[in-house]
């Protein structure tokens, strides 16, 4: 049995002539993540939820789609992509190490 637990943590930072800064771990089987169109005012948007914390991302000024905007969707496609990539590889090589656990 694994010692780690699930948890989300969310930190705010405010420092003096600085941008605040928000940080967002999420760590927690109750995540979960979607996306779709605002109709009012027409804009994607993506979220991330979980118990504790909400995570919405939509495009720049929440105005008209920009380049930018599209150059950040592939950013997040592609990071996506490879964390689903990594994740099927670790999980295929822990079954792998449980079954020859148990063989032995």
């Amino acid at each position: 049995m694994s010692a780690h637990r699930p948890y989300t943590y969310v930190t705010l930072s405010l420092r003096p002539d600085s941008e605040p800064q928000v940080r967002v771990s999420f760590h927690t089987p109750r995540l979960r993540a979607g996306a779709g169109l605002l109709l009012d005012d027409p804009r994607p948007f993506l979220e991330f939820t979980s118990d504790e914390a909400n995570v919405h991302i939509s495009t720049t000024g929440a105005g008209p789609i920009t380049d930018a905007d599209l150059a950040i969707a592939r950013e997040i496609f592609t990071a996506a992509a490879r964390y689903l990539a990594d994740c099927e590889q670790l999980h295929a090589e822990q079954a792998d190490k449980d079954a020859g656990d148990s063989a032995v």
